[in-house]
């Protein structure tokens, strides 16, 4: 069986001393101790010429007013990142949490494969199919409350 003991400062038999503290940088190093100064220092209320002066009263600085703290919070949103879906989010023309409303209109997409359809060969109207495809098309987001325009989805 094994046992462990542990030795505290504070159950150290009396005769042994028990440091109190480490000792200081100057006692470490030997800076300043006992070395005489190659001038002598003046005491508190003493002129460097040995005459005494009168040390100024304590003057007691006016407490501070206390002011009051005004403090303003600051809400930072996330940029938007809008695609071809609804997106929910905050309005920022009438604060309120919505779900953008989409509406579709023609852009370089559309428009290319309708371009693109003429070139192959469908003249007879049919190159007019992309403009009945909403996958084809750019998307705006608004406000279902305000109709504020929030925000665009290029697809080209």
């Amino acid at each position: 069986m094994i046992h462990l003991y542990l030795l505290d400062t504070m159950s150290v038999p009396s005769g042994i001393p028990v440091p109190s503290a480490p000792p200081s940088y100057e006692e470490t190093t030997g800076i300043n101790v006992n070395y005489p100064q190659p001038y002598p220092t003046p005491e508190y209320g003493q002129k460097p010429d040995g005459k005494r002066m009168n040390p100024s009263p304590y003057v007691e600085q006016p407490s501070p007013m206390h002011n009051p703290i005004t403090v303003q919070t600051v809400y930072v949103q996330q940029p938007v990142v809008f695609c071809d879906r609804p997106v929910q989010m905050c309005c920022p023309s009438c604060n309120q949490m919505i779900v953008t409303r989409l509406s579709y209109d023609s852009g370089a997409l559309t428009w290319l494969s309708c371009g693109g359809l003429f070139l192959l060969g469908c003249v007879a109207g049919c190159c007019l199919i992309p403009f009945c495809i909403d996958a084809l098309k750019d998307v705006d987001h608004s406000c279902p409350n305000c109709s504020t325009l929030l925000g665009s989805y290029k697809r080209l």
